[in-house]
């Protein structure tokens, strides 16, 4: 987004988003996309192309990380992610009525859906429910910033969050964290 980040979501934001996804002729397909960009960051591609044999486990069941492939991720930076509990329970409730095998984001025609759908299925989402200036990379930028706050209670660090975003800089992952006011006040008070 040359110039303009895409919008942090807030809990809202991101039950409002979960709403519609529940509303649409897909709910369970959609929760699975909602949840695949706010609590794993994965990028439209990325959700695109991801496969069951990605979140499945050796026991066939959904397994605790996102085994993200070399040749799904931007710039072959694949990854390991764990998977957030509510993100588990939705990919059960979607593989319980998909085919369980192949992509686990199917379109309507059989096969996957395209990175492009992805972002425009994010666009109509997001005119749904009346949020401006949001993206489908809103959730992956969401999940990053989160994470970012969050990480010192995990004893991680920066390098983590890296990491988890599958950026090859920490400069990079920096430009996606929003920076709280709020925060910035209380820690100066702490000084």
């Amino acid at each position: 987004m040359p110039g303009k980040q895409a919008k942090i979501l807030s809990s809202d934001n991101i039950e409002d988003l979960l709403a519609y996804a529940n509303h649409t002729r897909y709910p369970r397909r959609n929760r699975v996309i909602v949840y695949l960009s706010v609590k794993a960051g994965l990028r439209a591609g990325e959700i695109a192309k991801l496969t069951w044999d990605m979140v499945l486990g050796a026991d066939g069941d959904i397994g605790t990380v996102i085994e993200l492939r070399d040749h799904v991720a931007k710039k072959k930076s694949g990854r390991l992610i764990p998977v957030h509990p509510d993100l588990r329970a939705a990919l059960m409730g979607w593989r319980k009525v998909s085919t369980g095998v192949g992509p686990v984001i199917g379109s309507e025609r059989g096969g996957p859906m395209t990175p492009t759908s992805i972002v425009l299925w994010f666009t109509a989402a997001y005119r749904a429910i009346g949020l401006d200036g949001c993206s489908s990379h809103s959730g992956r930028r969401t999940f990053i910033t989160r994470a970012a706050r969050l990480v010192h209670k995990a004893g991680g660090s920066l390098r983590d969050v890296q990491l988890l975003a599958g950026h090859r800089s920490i400069q990079t992952t920096q430009g996606y964290i929003d920076g709280d006011s709020d925060a910035q006040r209380k820690l100066v008070s702490l000084i």
